[in-house]
């Protein structure tokens, strides 16, 4: 009943405009200061692996996070360095714009989990909480966005290269 509020409800696609613009500015913004401060994500990695997140029995929680910071993050930091300030920042305009919604939604919770994983508490919860529920509502999220035509664009045009494929294949 609540997934079907909040997939179909005019209301519930209101309310997912205002969660989705606040989240959407967090990203932007973070991103922004990112891209024009001189990011630079290594010292971040370091202290990730030096101090990783650990259980009551002081047992390392995330063992396969903390392997892929220190075998491909850390040795490739350059590429982060890149990669997250612009990640965010397309992610927050994606998220303002109401453009491909969901997966922006989905790319801002990849990046929360990661900041979680590595030990960093911040607003990652409620970014968490907020970028579940406008994963569950999907095209609703974006209703009042650009996916009211973007959607329907990428739906009618995967529609007929799949017709075109079929076509051909048979």
């Amino acid at each position: 009943m609540f997934n079907k509020f909040l997939r179909q409800n005019k209301v519930a696609a209101a309310i997912l405009t205002v969660l989705r613009l606040y989240l959407g500015y967090e990203f932007l913004t973070a991103g922004f200061h990112k891209l024009t401060g001189g990011f630079d994500a290594s010292g971040f990695l370091k202290g990730a692996v030096a101090n990783p997140v650990k259980g009551p029995d002081g047992s390392i929680v995330f063992t396969t996070y903390v392997g892929f910071l220190k075998h491909i993050a850390l040795p490739n930091a350059h590429i982060f360095n890149t990669i997250i300030p612009l990640g965010e920042f397309l992610v927050g305009l994606g998220l303002i714009l109401g453009c491909l919604t969901t997966a922006a939604a989905f790319f801002a919770l990849v990046m929360n989990f990661s900041y979680v994983m590595a030990g960093t508490i911040s607003t990652n919860p409620l970014d968490i909480l907020l970028g579940v529920f406008i994963i569950a509502a999907g095209y609703n999220a974006g209703r009042i966005g650009l996916d009211r035509w973007v959607v329907p664009f990428i739906r009618k045009t995967a529609a007929k290269e799949n017709k075109a494929a079929a076509k051909y294949s048979a």
